[in-house]
């Protein structure tokens, strides 16, 4: 039967593409507006994790109210008043525009930060994010009313609509922030939901144009599918949401820190999602769950029970490819069983409940669960439990094989007390068994136990060849002190104690007597900070000196009897492991009167009086996660309003992946500031002292200029740097100063 909505307009096409534009722009609007809002934020609240956090659970609450409320007016209303209503909400979101702090946007002193961010969140953007939210599931329902060949089956919209989220998250840090300031994405974006709002009425008078049919109530809707079906859909969700995040701070915890690393996981997800709801899905489906167990046996092998045989770019491949083949099975099935048109928003909901839910656990529930990231392994042993088949006739003697392999490891562990001398044949064994999981592929039931077994004696192993003394996590990451075995000044072996957040070490201390107090690493007396110290050493005795992150306290171990020291360092972990003597003596011994104070350097700072510093020591840029508001132009007028006349400022710059001398330098030409640095190569084969690259700045030149005359080491003057946009609050890129080649 030929339907008016659709007969109305002549061309097939122009319902198909008129939809998916519009679903296409309203998934880009939607990841564009989040760093374009978060990153507004970050000079009001700092860089702190807790920020980031709680902006994910903002966006992942609206997504779902916005899921929910498509589901209710679709279920509730006539198409003609689900039109009416939908034009009246874009009315009254176009109050939001342009989308802008609140003019009064600072969180009081004594204000909780979390409400009054979710506050601020919630009247900034809290309207147009929440159209954006309802955007896809309401449209897909519309075009399934509309009469179209396809409209029986309106999923291959959702490609368009996470074609969209892919561009716009590929967009953002390679083409957006690079070439726009803060003030013009947020007007192109405002401008970008507008043409929104048009494509949105658009479809709505497209479908009202087709008269009576498009004005009846919908057909009494099928039932709702069993609860059984409903709980699936919601785990089908819940476990790639939780592995995505699981997966992106498990490689920048444990294998790599590199800036942007979370990009890589979040377009492997999108992609997923593409291929298994686009006509990619019958070629890539079957075989996705046909390679994720040969896969699995050498990802086990080599990413878990001997990475070390692994470069980090090659580890890093494998858990790529096995994140996605665990994405591809999961969306794949969570495709596969999707219902009829008449039940889309309700499967939308859940889908978008189990996102939500797998971001929380992630967030708030794991940190406080786990010491280290052990969601991720659980993840992928839940998506191997979800390939399709699980509870085939069978399944619980599936799972006894498993069940006797770890009373049998368990057995053996209880035993004996020298499984040490035998890590080598309980590894090769661990490797024989990951090969064996290939044999349970077909069972799903099987293989998950197989693997769960696997991965927790895996960890028993590590656990027992590790050096480390002390690990904890919150929301900052993951902290852990160790003892490593390294060569003295005379190649005999010497134990050390160092202390890592994540994969980078934050600092070092020798546990012999003679050096317990010397400075080590980044902060070594040969090395720039130590030569700085030197050279002021005869006017220094009364200055009052700041530093931006703790680390192990070394810098504690400058310190004078009249001088004032403060720390400024944001992970509360940090100064209770520095000040606890069974870790680290560096504060105990050297100046246990520092003060410490808890929270982001630069909102800290802001209250401290202007002009009461002699020196500022900034030392939070050795990382991945690079703190960009500590870096900008407005950061450094800052540090200099709190500096006297002739005080000093230094930045520790060392980092693997950035050139931020570029930044300071372009900062130091703008605002006619003298600066030096040094990227210092130790001459000896002294036991902890490293290259390290500093920079040291002041007002005055002369002031500066003592220590590229004192020969203490090799400081000059900054580079040169043409054509390079300075970053401010406004304006930031870290491609742009990203390091041609690594030694």
């Amino acid at each position: 039967m030929n339907n008016p909505s659709f007969s109305a307009h002549k061309n097939p096409h122009f319902p198909v593409i008129l939809f998916t534009v519009a679903l296409f722009c309203s998934a880009g609007l939607m990841f564009v507006l989040q760093p374009l809002f978060g990153k507004l934020l970050l000079p009001l609240l700092g860089g702190a994790p807790a920020v980031w956090n709680t902006c994910m659970v903002f966006y992942q609450t609206l997504l779902f109210l916005g899921y929910l409320y498509a589901h209710a007016v679709s279920l509730k209303l006539p198409l003609r008043r689900q039109i009416l209503l939908h034009a009246g909400l874009l009315a009254c979101s176009l109050i939001a525009l342009p989308v802008a702090l609140p003019a009064d946007a600072a969180p009081g002193a004594d204000a909780a930060p979390v409400w009054w961010l979710l506050r601020t969140l919630l009247v900034a953007i809290g309207l147009p994010f929440f159209v954006v939210s309802t955007t896809a599931p309401l449209l897909q329902k519309w075009f399934s009313r509309c009469g179209h060949a396809q409209s029986g089956d309106p999923y291959f919209l959702y490609a368009a609509s996470n074609a969209g989220s892919l561009l716009a998250l590929l967009s953002y840090p390679f083409l957006i922030e690079p070439n726009l300031g803060l003030q013009a994405q947020r007007q192109d974006w405002s401008v970008g939901y507008l043409l929104l709002c048009g494509l949105i009425l658009a479809c709505g008078a497209w479908l009202w144009r087709g008269g009576a049919a498009a004005a009846e109530p919908e057909a009494v809707a099928e039932d709702a599918p069993e609860p059984r079906r409903q709980w699936h859909w919601l785990a089908l969700a819940f476990v790639p949401s939780s592995l995505l995040l699981g997966f992106t701070q498990y490689i920048s915890t444990d294998i790599a820190a590199v800036p942007l690393l979370w990009l890589g996981p979040l377009v492997l997800y999108l992609l997923s999602f593409i291929v298994v709801f686009s006509r990619l899905e019958r070629w890539c489906y079957q075989p996705a769950l046909t390679a994720q167990p040969a896969l699995l046996i050498v990802f086990l092998a080599y990413s878990f029970i001997n990475p070390a045989l692994l470069p980090y770019w090659l580890d890093l491949i494998l858990h790529g490819a096995a994140f996605f083949l665990a994405c591809l099975v999961c969306h794949g099935e969570l495709a596969r069983l999707r219902p009829p048109a008449s039940q889309l928003t309700r499967y939308y909901l859940l889908m978008s409940a189990g996102g939500m839910l797998g971001g929380l656990f992630n967030t708030f529930a794991a940190p406080f669960l786990f010491n280290a990231v052990y969601e991720y392994p659980i993840m992928i042993v839940a998506s191997l439990a979800l390939r399709p088949g699980f509870f085939s006739p069978g399944w619980g003697w599936r799972l006894l094989f498993p069940g006797l392999l770890l009373a049998a490891g368990l057995i053996l562990y209880a035993a004996s007390d020298d499984l040490l001398e035998y890590l080598d044949v309980i590894g090769g064994g661990l490797i024989l068994l990951a090969g064996l999981s290939y044999s349970f592929r077909i069972s799903p039931a099987g293989l998950a136990g197989v693997t769960a077994v696997l991965l927790l004696f895996t960890f028993g192993l590590h656990s027992l060849a590790s050096s480390t003394l002390y690990q904890k996590r919150t929301f900052f990451g993951v902290l852990s002190v160790r003892d490593t075995v390294i060569p003295d000044e005379n190649g005999k072996p010497e134990t050390v104690r160092e202390l890592y957040h994540g994969t980078t070490k934050h600092g070092a201390e020798r546990l012999i007597a003679s050096q317990i107090t010397t400075p080590l690493t980044y902060y070594s007396r040969p090395g720039p900070i130590g030569q700085l110290f030197a050279e002021y050493d005869a006017e220094d005795a009364q200055w009052r000196v700041g530093a931006v992150g703790l680390g192990a306290g070394a810098l504690a171990c400058y310190a004078k009897p009249g001088q004032q020291w403060r720390f400024y360092e944001i992970d509360p972990l940090v100064v209770e492991v520095a000040k606890n003597p069974h870790w680290f003596n560096y504060l105990n011994r050297c100046d246990n009167r520092a003060e410490m104070l808890v929270g982001d350097a630069r909102l800290s700072l802001q209250k401290e009086p202007d002009a009461s510093f002699d020196l500022l020591v900034l030392d939070a840029f050795s990382s991945d996660a690079v703190p960009v508001h500590l870096l900008t132009r407005e950061a450094l007028e800052l540090y200099f309003s709190k500096l006297k006349p002739n005080g000093l400022l230094a930045f520790h710059i060392t980092n693997r992946h950035l050139e931020l001398k570029q930044v300071l330098a372009d900062h130091a030409n703008h605002l006619h500031l003298a600066g030096l640095l040094q990227e210092f190569k130790p001459d000896s084969a002294v036991p902890l002292v490293v290259a390290t690259d500093w920079v040291a700045m002041s007002r005055e030149p002369e002031r500066i200029s003592r220590l590229e005359r004192s020969r203490l080491g090799h400081w000059q003057k900054l580079p040169l740097v043409f054509g390079f946009k300075p970053w401010t609050d406004d304006f930031s890129n870290i491609f742009g100063i990203w390091k041609q080649k690594e030694g």
